[in-house]
């Protein structure tokens, strides 16, 4: 199924293309998940994390299919209870503060990273840190957009990383 022709690109700037029409298509949807987790089928992944917002609705699919659990990183000031933070500057230059609750898993967990648009790997590089300042090991990195350019060159380096949506869509 081609669910890349369901993101809106009304928009000049693909950055403002919006994703979320392929959330309401069930088939197109379950589409993306699977293409999403093929690189880690057979793989001990034992816990999805999700960055605020749109990387909590494509984790919590991909932690279903794969059987595990979901982890959310948030927005800062939004966790209740003991927390790791941690600050960063996002793909626009603006100050953005990042959470993931305190003892998420057993150390040695590990973790598939998810978001729905990864441009600089500015918010990416920060969950990353928060995960394995939680004591994760962060196994991989998928996102429906991740760009490969000088700024994200380094988590491509490092890390096992997906996306889907093709640099020229």
């Amino acid at each position: 199924m081609d669910y890349l022709r369901l993101i809106d690109r009304s928009k000049l700037h693909y950055k403002r293309s919006d994703v979320t029409p392929i959330f309401a298509e069930p088939a197109a949807f379950a589409a993306l998940v699977d293409d999403l987790v093929a690189p880690w089928r057979g793989d001990k992944i034992e816990r999805v994390v999700g960055t605020d917002a749109l990387g909590f609705i494509v984790g919590t699919a991909i932690a279903l299919q794969l059987g595990v659990g979901f982890v959310p990183v948030r927005k800062g000031g939004k966790l209740p209870v003991k927390n790791e933070r941690v600050s960063f500057l996002d793909y626009s230059g603006g100050e953005k503060t990042f959470e993931l609750r305190a003892h998420p898993w057993p150390p040695g967990t590990r973790v598939l990273l998810t978001d729905e648009w990864i441009e600089t790997g500015a918010t990416a590089r920060a969950a990353v840190e928060l995960i394995e300042r939680a004591g994760g090991v962060v196994a991989g990195i998928a996102a429906i957009a991740f760009r490969k350019n000088e700024k994200t060159a380094p988590l491509w380096a490092k890390y096992r990383c997906h996306g889907v949506w093709p640099e020229q869509a």
